[in-house]
């Protein structure tokens, strides 16, 4: 039988008498449960300590630098108390029209939110942040990508609501769930919108511990 190809596991499994940095503890600093499925589904061993930090849309940021920011300063909210494991933080936004989209507070909030987005253009940001403290790493970085829905009426979005209950989703909606079903386009890295870019993330991981 063919060995399954594990990137991550063959990278944290390499012998100590390479060149290789030894690969710290590693900890998620978020309860998002689609970042853990997603961190779990490249293999990476990891706790999770969820940061106390929340972001506030009063701030002025453009998007890009909004999500980078509220990234970084979840992971270093983590990374202070953890100074000798790598911990990632990050932070996913949509933005349409020039206007950040986070978690809806509402119902009401939540069918204005998909309203907004009908037969609509918008991006997905995520800003991830990688910090070791011990080591003086600090790489924050974001990815974007666009999404294209086709139209739905108010009995599709009051059905959803009702039936996902999507207040913990940026944009109030989840790509991975029957949403789906109204993505006309994607440009960019699926996993992004799902809230973690697995494959930038990959690069940059790979380049810390070598």
């Amino acid at each position: 039988m063919a060995k399954k190809y594990r990137p991550l596991v063959e990278l944290q499994n390499l012998d100590k008498t390479t060149t290789m940095t030894k690969t710290p503890e590693i900890i998620l600093a978020s309860t998002s449960p689609r970042r853990k499925q997603l961190l779990e589904q490249i293999d990476l061993s990891f706790e999770i300590i969820p940061s106390s930090v929340h972001e506030d849309f009063s701030i002025s940021l453009e998007p890009e630098q909004f999500a980078m920011h509220y990234a970084q300063a979840k992971a270093e909210n983590v990374a202070l108390q953890h100074p000798g494991s790598l911990v990632i933080g990050a932070d996913t936004i949509v933005v349409f029209d020039g206007k950040i989209l986070g978690k809806p507070k509402d119902e009401n909030d939540s069918f204005n939110m998909l309203s907004m987005l009908s037969g609509q253009t918008h991006k997905v940001v995520t800003g991830v942040s990688i910090q070791w403290k011990n080591n003086n790493i600090n790489d924050t970085f974001f990815e974007t990508t666009y999404v294209t829905f086709t139209r739905f009426d108010s009995n599709a979005i009051n059905c959803y609501i009702e039936t996902y209950h999507p207040f913990d989703k940026a944009g109030s909606y989840g790509i991975q769930d029957s949403f789906s079903v109204y993505v006309k386009k994607i440009e960019g890295d699926f996993y992004n919108v799902m809230g973690f870019p697995l494959s930038a993330f990959f690069k940059r991981f790979s380049d810390i511990i070598h």
